[in-house]
């Protein structure tokens, strides 16, 4: 067997030492520190967009975006059944309803002719997510958004790199959101961002996250705020990984490519595939198989061999939570969460630990 194999663990090594010692070595560890500012604006020149603010989590971004767009209480926000339930969640926090819609069958994307069937007169947002880094059809979502005067915000927090057209997944919406968790694409232990092209709108999110505190008035606060702020430690982190992201990119296409030209001819599997003119990151390569397959056995096989898979999200209409908000039967969700499996895509990787991957499953099926 290969050397140990890897679902999607995080890459981190001297290069983050390095800038971690910075830190430490500055004692800027905590919330205040250069290395938070010097984040933000590589971030925001790599997407080409007008401002990035740092924040602590992916979730943390989209509940910050909800709230500055002033969502609440009375709202429905539209949203994908088939994602990781911190799409969802703050659409909850804010007091809005979400209200789900099916996925394309062959994307793993929200559906936009879906989305457009589920507008009322209470919709004011919709959260593309752009499923396991595959961008999500954002013309047509776009085009429904303008027509019936919606705000977007995208869930890019599986998808930073990742193109529809060319611009960057994150750039389309009136904000974009990304997480920076352990297992993501690049990572600072946890952390996120949230980006946009309004001036006015990412300055106010950045007055938020700290509390929304009037520094100019010591500590006085004229409206409430948000505990939300990225530490120093954080974005040195993420300063080392953005130096690193085109390498991981790059063997995440490898990778996928790998998968794809070792399982395509299997007449059981089917691969996410990508909208015409968009490139994912594969943040992680999946498939889905196309007859009956005991996924739970394929894994604890694959497991024996030293090789970590993944179940597909479960449709969030399944969590207790979201039961009573299930108004469809999301047969196409259901179907990827039921056939589908997330192969390892760490790039942490061997070209050989993947060629091994498929042998093992080609045994196994």
């Amino acid at each position: 067997m290969c050397k140990q194999i890897y679902l999607d663990a995080p890459n981190v090594g001297e290069l983050e030492k390095k800038y971690l010692i910075k830190a430490v070595d500055s004692d800027y560890v905590s919330t205040i520190g250069p290395y938070v500012p010097e984040f933000e604006d590589i971030f925001a020149c790599y997407l080409g967009i007008n401002r990035a603010v740092s924040i602590q989590s992916g979730t943390g971004a989209i509940h910050i975006a909800l709230h500055e767009l002033k969502v609440s209480r009375g709202d429905e926000v539209i949203v994908p059944c088939l994602t990781f339930v911190a799409s969802v969640n703050p659409v909850i926090y804010v007091g809005a309803k979400p209200v789900f819609v099916d996925v394309d069958d062959r994307t793993w994307n929200i559906d936009p002719k879906e989305i457009e069937k589920s507008i009322t007169k209470r919709t004011k947002a919709i959260i593309p997510v752009h499923f396991y880094g595959n961008p999500c059809n954002m013309d047509e979502i776009m085009r429904i958004a303008k027509k019936y005067n919606l705000y977007v915000i995208e869930d890019a927090a599986e998808s930073l790199g990742a193109r529809y057209r060319d611009r960057y997944t994150g750039t389309f919406g009136d904000l974009g959101c990304f997480s920076f968790n352990g297992n993501k694409i690049i990572t600072t232990g946890g952390g996120g961002m949230v980006v946009g092209n309004n001036a006015d709108r990412l300055k106010h999110i950045k007055f938020l996250v700290n509390q929304g505190q009037d520094k100019t008035k010591g500590y006085y606060y004229p409206e409430i705020g948000f505990n939300y702020r990225m530490t120093n430690i954080e974005a040195a982190l993420g300063l080392a990984q953005m130096e690193k992201l085109d390498n991981f990119l790059t063997k995440k296409k490898t990778f996928n490519k790998i998968y794809r030209e070792e399982l395509g001819d299997i007449d059981i599997i089917r691969f996410q595939e990508e909208y015409q003119n968009a490139k994912s990151s594969w943040w992680l390569t999946s498939i889905i198989f196309d007859k009956d397959i005991d996924i739970s056995a394929l894994q604890k096989r694959l497991k024996e061999k030293g090789i970590p898979a993944r179940r597909v999200f479960m449709p969030v209409t399944e969590s207790a939570p979201y039961r009573q908000y299930k108004q469809a039967d999301f047969g196409n969700s259901y179907q990827i969460y039921e056939k589908g499996l997330c192969l390892p895509s760490s790039t942490l990787n061997s070209e050989d630990n993947i060629y091994y991957v498929c042998r093992i499953i080609k045994e196994s099926i």
